[in-house]
């Protein structure tokens, strides 16, 4: 929007006022400033540096990203004291309910202090971070920008998971090193398969709403993380990535849809049964996903212990429950002897080791546990909210729109059998952010100035009149 011309030296009665200034996008043009969603590009991309093996005593775990992080909050917040940016009414009433409600389990938990570190993780991921990411994506470069950004750390990820799989670097399965983990080691052995999940999400839009080369290089760049997220060996994020890359596909065609379920079998059935590609680790892993439900195997089994305890540690404290991050400290006594209380990692960097089970794999439950009822219901009301507003303005060719109703559905799918924890955690808060910002901004159309129309030159023919009846 420009100002209407005026004409005149000051603005007369009966003169419009000229419209306010259009906010600077940072769009790099006649001398503006950087755009700030590089920020978000180099958050993203920080994600894959190696988080090591130090933390503070509390256990919480400061990796690069996070420090990324306060840079992205803190020039958002900035554009938005100056008023260049403001957020939409919904989304901050939606993520400031998690927020009040993480802060009220806090002030109410037996061990404040302990609660604290907790509830600013809890403030970071999923309130200060997605809403400056919502901030700063403020136009179809901004995305694009942070969807490569996604993408690219994804592929990356995968690629290097498959090499570790294929000479056996990665982490331990059944006694040999072949478990894809990429850069986060086998004390996350999930982050990978996280990472190539929601950059499926970007690359599955791009190739559905691309042409040509373009569509042809997205659909191979899929089947690098397609092999990535197999050779993982994570059952969670085969169904999470699964969802959310069918419901992206649905949204632009069913028949589409149809028609990938039936390539996407007939090619594990020659890659693993007919060639047999890792044939033996692949197909007991994907029999487990089955048998989980009357077999379960240990890992399994604790996680329904650890449901249950969470469960019984909520019924202690049902409205604003014990307190963030203090789970791990309520989790013994409200266990049965059934459940192992540590988990069990190995590979060629880290060696050997016994990773405590701090909490119960299912974020609701986790949620539910620390912060009661007040906390899962703002959960919830966020996760909900965004999913309607994302389903009541369905923009099946916009991939802004495709990526956050993938992201969403998959992670409150995920969310049943999972939880936030460790490196990916701003990744996610990204996405989210992402998600968000699908849902509750409207890009301004686009500025770039237009060729003026030709004119006749002087004298030349002007209009013919029509003729009079």
């Amino acid at each position: 929007m420009t100002a209407p011309h005026l004409t005149g030296t000051g603005p007369g009665p009966g003169t419009p006022r000229p419209a306010p200034p259009v906010p600077d996008t940072g769009s790099g043009r006649g001398g503006t400033t950087p755009r700030a969603s590089w920020l978000i590009a180099a958050t993203v991309l920080c994600v894959a540096i190696p988080p090591g093996t130090a933390s503070s005593a509390d256990g919480v775990q400061v990796t690069v990203s996070d420090l990324a992080s306060v840079g992205l909050v803190a020039t958002a917040a900035a554009l938005a004291v100056t008023g260049r940016t403001r957020p939409s009414g919904t989304a901050m009433a939606l993520l400031g309910a998690v927020a009040c409600a993480a802060a009220l389990s806090t002030a109410c938990s037996p061990h404040p202090l302990d609660s604290l570190p907790g509830y600013l993780r809890v403030l970071q991921i999923f309130v200060l971070v997605p809403l400056a990411v919502t901030l700063l994506v403020r136009d179809r470069r901004d995305f694009a920008l942070t969807a490569a950004a996604v993408a690219v750390v994804g592929v990356g990820e995968a690629g290097y998971g498959i090499w570790q799989a294929a000479t056996g670097t990665g982490a331990s399965y059944a006694g040999r090193d072949v478990r894809a983990v990429g850069t986060f080691g086998a004390t996350d052995v999930m982050a990978m398969a996280t990472v190539a999940g929601f950059a499926a999400f970007v690359v599955v839009a791009a190739a559905l709403l691309a042409r040509g080369a373009a569509r042809v290089a997205a659909w191979a760049v899929l089947g690098v993380l397609a092999a990535g997220l197999l050779l993982s060996l994570s059952r969670g994020s085969w169904i999470a990535a699964g969802i959310g890359v069918l419901t992206i596909m649905v949204c632009v065609s069913l028949r589409l849809a149809l028609r990938a379920i039936l390539l996407v079998t007939a090619a594990l059935t020659i890659v693993v049964g007919g060639l047999g590609v890792g044939s033996a680790t692949l197909a007991e892993r994907a029999r487990s996903v089955v048998a989980s439900v009357d077999q379960p195997d240990q890992s399994v089994s604790d996680r329904y212990g650890l449901w249950q305890s969470a469960v019984a540690i909520w019924q202690d404290r049902p409205l604003t429950g014990v307190g963030v991050k203090n789970f791990a400290g309520y989790r013994d006594a409200h266990s049965s002897l059934a459940v192992s209380f540590a988990g069990e990692t190995a590979d060629p960097v880290h060696g050997y080791q016994r990773q405590p089970l701090l909490s119960p794999h299912n974020q609701y439950l986790l949620v539910l546990a620390e912060q009661g009822v007040v906390g899962v219901t703002a959960l919830l009301g966020l996760l909900v909210g965004l999913a309607s507003a994302l389903g009541a303005r369905p923009r099946p060719d916009d991939p802004r729109w495709l990526v956050g109703a993938g992201f969403t559905v998959s992670i409150m799918v995920n969310f049943l059998y999972s939880d936030l924890g460790g490196p990916t955690s701003v990744l996610f808060a990204v996405m989210l952010g992402l998600a968000v910002n699908a849902a509750f901004h409207t890009f301004a159309p686009d500025r770039t100035p237009r060729r003026p129309p030709r004119l006749a030159p002087a004298g030349g023919p002007g209009p013919i009149p029509r003729p009079r009846r």
